[in-house]
């Protein structure tokens, strides 16, 4: 059921609430935006202000721009808006991301940007919010996209790297530099370690580290690396590098790329990878049902993924829902 009057309107800028005339996640400036995470797509330049949790708040500056006007609200924090109360919630998709509760007192709605219902080593455990109108995302919203634990990804994992290790070649993993990459590192057995990264995923190390995360030792790779030393190394980078002068340097090597889209064997050969990683920072099949019905809304607003598919499955058993076109991208090798 839809409200009559909403609190939340979709715009051509992105979610906007008119009583707290702010917006969350836009996709064009504006004056007032509220971030979910640190992720390209949903944190973007050129807003006036930004708030975010402290985390999201330190990938921005590191991102976008240390100069930003950012401000930053814990987890459970109550802040009135305008006409609104404004609450941010753990969302589990990558360090500091949130779901955002807005409310009134007829109405409570909750965007939850990007989300992922199962624990991982770095990120905090999704909370579910009970509400009257949620947004989500659809990103693997399809019966096939089901993730085993991170016990036996990495268990996979482990073992073509001990033989990768065994045979003298480097095994270098593919993932976002913010948020994959450190799940990963977090993953190689210690009996591997140190891993050596990236530039990128070496620098996003860093910022997480200086927010407090603990991570497993790493080292970067610079122009004065030894390469003659990285034989049977593990190395974190993220997709970009494939067919790069950076990755040839590297060689003897095998490549494992980390993603949710691993599930399907045509997108490994897309990608030229050795090997294929399941494993995703979004909600899976089983976990986008569990939580549409558990958050017990009226009406469902599906984003981006497979949302018109996903939305008409709602619509067979019987849910209020609709979708809502977006810029929002989902699991890209853009990070």
């Amino acid at each position: 059921m839809r409200p009559k009057n909403p609190l939340l309107t979709f715009t051509d800028k992105g979610i906007y609430c008119e009583k707290g005339d702010f917006f969350i996640d836009p996709w064009r400036p504006v004056d007032k935006a509220l971030i979910t995470h640190g992720h390209a797509d949903h944190a973007r330049w050129g807003m006036k202000s930004y708030l975010s949790t402290p985390t999201t708040e330190l990938i921005m500056k590191h991102r976008i721009g240390a100069d930003i006007n950012s401000e930053s609200i814990s987890y459970g924090e109550k802040l009135k808006i305008g006409g609104v109360n404004v609450t941010y919630f753990p969302a589990g998709h990558i360090p500091g991301s949130a779901q955002i509760l807005v409310e009134d007192k007829q109405q409570r709605w909750i965007v939850s940007g990007d989300y992922k219902v199962t624990d991982d080593s770095i990120s905090e455990p999704f909370e579910l919010v009970k509400c009257d109108y949620f947004i989500t995302e659809s990103t693997f919203g399809l019966p096939v996209y089901q993730w085993r634990s991170d016990e036996e990804v990495f268990e996979d994992l482990n073992q073509w790297i001990a033989q990768n290790s065994d045979e003298g070649v480097n095994s270098v993993i593919l993932g976002y530099s913010l948020g994959k990459a450190q799940r990963l590192l977090q993953g190689v057995d210690k009996s591997f370690l140190p891993v050596y990264c990236h530039g990128a995923v070496f620098n996003m190390n860093e910022a997480l580290v200086n927010v407090g995360m603990k991570l497993q030792e790493y080292h970067a790779i610079t122009k004065e690396s030894p390469k003659d030393k990285l034989i049977g190394k593990v190395i974190i980078a993220p997709p970009s590098v494939l067919g790069s002068s950076w990755l040839r340097q590297l060689t003897p090597y095998r490549t494992a790329m980390a993603s949710g889209w691993m599930t399907l064997r045509g997108a490994r050969r897309r990608r030229n990878a050795d090997k294929g990683i399941i494993l995703s920072d979004h909600v899976d099949w089983p976990g986008l049902n569990e939580t549409v019905k558990a958050v017990e809304a009226k009406h469902i607003y599906v984003t981006h993924g497979y949302s018109d598919i996903y939305v008409q499955y709602l619509r067979e058993q019987g849910i209020d829902a609709d979708v809502v076109k977006s810029e929002y991208e989902g699991e890209t090798d853009s990070e």
